[in-house]
């Protein structure tokens, strides 16, 4: 490992987060939501958000840097970036972004946010209202191929086909969410508990995705801050330290239209392995993971993907059990994830990251160490990180 590297260089600072509404709920609007999660976040980490001198976000985030820092009244601004791509994939993009500003000392307190208000503005889940297309779905479109829904079921019944993976795996892997967001106050869907005959009894959606296998549409905001790493103990909750964060794709992952080589993938082949290099770690060293879900199938390809077991394993280890915290083999986003928690975009999966690393999640693993993030299957490009506590520098 050479110089070049985040590992150990920035902490997390503070978490925050508003209340989490159904999609077109938020009483308020999309800006004022941003700042509430940042001002949260600043609090959290005992800090004056005046503090604050750079923003990272992704995939065509509305807030726009300069009046952030203007209605915080920041003293400077000194770093402003978005990721490119569409849905969640540039979420843990986002946090190595922020990072390496921070690593390098283009700035010194960057926020991670995202906001929607899908009530302001439009629901991401359906399909594309325009009078022209282009693009993907000029293809796509004319054959009734137009929500992410219809377009993601084909590579997952692809993978499922050529791997023998039983819709039990999917099943497991949306009653490990549902499981863990009954513990969490937060969660939308806690008070409304999944059994494996709600799921299997639940529509269609589009094969193999019933309406459970499929995430959330939610209005509300999440943020956190990051910080040299020399600041971490001079703040008051324990330490959380970025590893590793990667982003990218395999090779002509967008080619059009469902054309790939690499088709049935959730397109970590080639991203995973930078994620461990610069983490000087393996995925049997991973205590907790938080998994973005826009379907089940994404998760199962993702896990394959970043190595947690081989293809044809993963009847045998996509059952509830192995999912669940305190005690699983692999305890699986235990604040319910995009299915049950929120879809903030998968923001939200980053702060639970954190809390597994301070020790008070609502579904804590014990003696956590290493608590990863996968963030957007399927779309292109993709990101992961890896979070540590001080045991692991």
């Amino acid at each position: 490992m050479n110089g070049r590297t985040l590992r150990g260089k920035v902490a997390v600072a503070g978490i925050g987060e508003t209340t989490y509404y159904k999609h077109g709920q938020a009483p308020d609007p999309e800006f004022k939501l941003a700042l509430m999660a940042i001002l949260r976040a600043a609090e959290d980490a005992g800090i004056d958000p005046r503090e604050i001198d750079g923003f990272a976000s992704y995939s065509n985030d509305r807030n726009d840097p300069s009046r952030l820092a203007a209605a915080l009244g920041i003293r400077e601004l000194r770093f402003a970036n978005m990721q490119w791509g569409g849905g969640g994939g540039g979420g843990a993009a986002a946090v190595g972004n922020a990072a390496a500003a921070v690593a390098t000392g283009m700035a010194d307190c960057v926020v991670v946010f995202r906001a929607l208000a899908q009530g302001q503005f439009a629901r991401f889940g359906q399909g594309p209202r325009a009078r022209t297309i282009d693009g993907d779905m000029a293809f796509q479109a004319p054959y009734g191929l137009m929500s992410p829904g219809q377009r993601y079921a084909m590579k997952v019944m692809r993978f499922m086909h050529d791997h023998g993976v039983r819709q039990e795996a999917l099943r497991a892997i949306a009653m490990a969410s549902y499981h863990h967001a009954q513990a969490n106050p937060r969660a939308v869907m806690n008070g409304r508990p999944l059994t494996e005959a709600d799921y299997d009894a639940s529509r269609w959606i589009v094969e193999p995705f019933h309406l459970f296998d499929c995430c959330m549409e939610n209005d509300g905001a999440a943020a956190l801050i990051l910080v040299p790493a020399e600041r971490a103990k001079d703040l008051p909750h324990k330490p959380s330290y970025l590893l590793s964060a990667v982003t990218g794709s395999d090779y002509r992952c967008a080619a059009p239209s469902h054309n790939a080589p690499n088709y049935a993938s959730a397109s970590f082949a080639s991203v995973a392995p930078h994620l461990y290099e610069m983490a000087q770690l393996g995925p049997g060293d991973v205590d907790v993971l938080q998994s973005y879900e826009n379907f089940t199938g994404g998760v199962l390809m993702s896990l394959v993907e970043h190595g947690f077991f081989p293809p044809e394993e993963a009847n045998d280890f996509l059952k509830p059990e192995n999912l669940y915290a305190p005690g699983g083999r692999l305890p699986l986003n235990t604040s319910g994830g995009n299915l049950a928690e929120c879809y903030m975009h998968g923001l939200e999966l980053q702060l639970e990251a954190v809390r597994q690393i301070r020790g008070d999640s609502t579904a804590q693993v014990p003696d956590v160490d290493v608590s990863m993030v996968i963030a957007g299957p399927m779309v292109t490009p993709v990101s992961s990180c890896i979070f540590g506590s001080e045991a692991t520098l």
